[in-house]
C-alpha cells in the first residue's frame, strides 16, 4: 500500500492568479491520492495570496516577503515536505487526471532514475509539443526537444539529459544526496544544472510520455524574449558547465563555448536585444566566485566521460536534425 503524502506538489507563484483555478483544480481532479501541495508565493501583489486563502485553504501556502526567485522558492517547499518524491510544477499549467499517477510509476520502474519529466504540450495549440525533455549541448545551449512538433512524435519513453521543472517528478533522497537547486540561478536552467549534478553521480532522467501536462509558457515573465529573461539566461548560461565541468573539460570546451556564446549574439542582435546579451555574459564571468563548482572526484571519471560524449552527440542532432 502506498503511504499517505507520497509526493508533494511544489509550485511557485509570482503574480500567477489568473492561472492558478485551472491550475489547482486539475490538481484537485488527479487519480492519484496520495500527494498534499506547497505553493510558495513569491511576494505576488495581484492578488494571489488571498485567492489561495479563500479558495483552497486546504492547501499549504508559504508567503514569501520578496521575490526569492524560483529555485529559492522551490527549496522551501522542498524543506517543508517530508515526502518521497517532490513533483515541481508551473502555476501556468493543466494536468491530465492520469499526469501524477503515469510520473509516479516511471520514477518505481528504476531507482537510478532522478527525474521524470512530463509530455508538456502547448496550451493554446495542443496540436504542438512544448517540451519532451531538455538536452545540452557542447555550445552550452539547452534545447527543448519537441518544442512546435506533434505530440504525436513523441510517444516513446526515453533517457534525457535533463528533466523540466515545470513539471516533474523528483527522487527526494537523490536531491538529499546531491543538494538542492541553485539559488544563485534565480530563474532559468536551474532544473539543468541540478540534472547536470545528478548526471555527474550517475543518476539518470526519464521522459514520460504518458504523463500529460499543457503548459502556457512564460506566465511570470511575461513573453518568451524579454530583457528579464535574456539577462538571467545568458548569466545562468556562464555558470552552467563553470559550476560543473572539471577544469580540464571546461578548458577543452571552452572554444565551443565561445562559439555558442557569439552564434546567440548574432541572433539577439537581430531581435534587437544584442546589448542586454553582452553585458549579461560579462556578468556571468564577472561572479563566477558566487558559484560553487561540483568538487570533482575521481570515482566519477566515467560519468563525466559520459556526459561529453552526450554534449558531443546533442550537438551533433542539434546542427544535423
Amino acid at each position: 500500500m502506498v503511504d499517505k503524502n507520497k509526493i508533494t506538489a511544489v509550485i511557485t507563484n509570482y503574480n500567477g492568479k489568473y492561472f492558478l483555478k485551472e491550475c489547482l483544480n486539475s490538481i484537485k481532479n488527479q487519480d492519484f491520492p496520495y500527494f498534499d501541495v506547497i505553493i510558495v508565493d513569491n511576494a505576488s501583489t495581484d492578488g494571489s495570496v488571498e485567492y489561495i486563502e479563500k479558495y483552497y485553504p486546504e492547501i499549504i501556502l508559504i508567503k514569501n516577503n520578496k521575490n526569492l526567485g524560483f529555485p529559492a522558492a522551490v527549496n522551501l517547499g522542498i524543506n517543508n515536505s517530508s515526502a518521497e518524491y517532490i513533483f515541481i510544477l508551473n502555476n501556468d499549467t493543466e494536468l491530465e487526471s492520469k499526469c501524477m499517477s503515469n510520473l509516479y510509476e516511471c520514477i518505481q520502474k528504476d531507482e537510478s532514475i532522478f527525474a521524470v519529466t512530463s509530455k508538456m504540450i502547448q496550451y493554446y495549440d495542443r496540436a504542438k509539443m512544448d517540451d519532451a525533455g531538455d538536452e545540452y549541448t557542447i555550445l552550452g545551449w539547452t534545447k527543448r526537444v519537441g518544442y512546435g512538433k506533434s505530440p504525436d512524435q513523441y510517444s516513446k519513453e526515453r533517457e534525457t539529459f535533463s528533466a523540466c521543472a515545470g513539471a516533474s517528478l523528483y527522487r527526494r533522497s537523490i536531491l538529499d544526496e546531491i543538494g538542492y537547486f541553485d539559488e544563485n540561478f534565480f530563474a532559468y536552467l536551474e532544473d539543468v544544472d541540478i540534472s547536470y549534478r545528478a548526471r555527474i553521480n550517475g543518476y539518470k532522467c526519464v521522459y514520460c510520455p504518458e504523463a500529460v501536462v499543457y503548459h502556457v509558457g512564460s506566465g511570470s515573465s511575461g513573453s518568451r524574449y524579454n530583457e528579464f529573461k535574456i539577462k538571467l539566461a545568458a548569466r545562468n548560461n556562464v555558470y552552467l558547465p563553470y559550476k560543473n565541468m572539471p577544469w580540464p573539460q571546461f578548458a577543452f570546451n571552452f572554444i565551443f563555448l565561445l562559439l555558442g556564446y557569439f552564434i546567440k549574439y548574432i541572433f539577439f542582435l537581430r531581435k534587437g536585444y544584442s546589448s542586454i546579451y553582452i553585458k549579461s555574459l560579462k556578468d556571468g564571468f564577472n561572479t563566477l566566485n558566487n558559484v560553487n563548482k561540483v568538487k570533482y572526484n575521481h570515482k566519477h571519471f566515467k560519468n563525466y566521460l559520459e556526459i561529453e560524449w552526450l554534449l558531443i552527440k546533442n550537438t551533433l542532432k542539434f546542427i544535423f536534425f
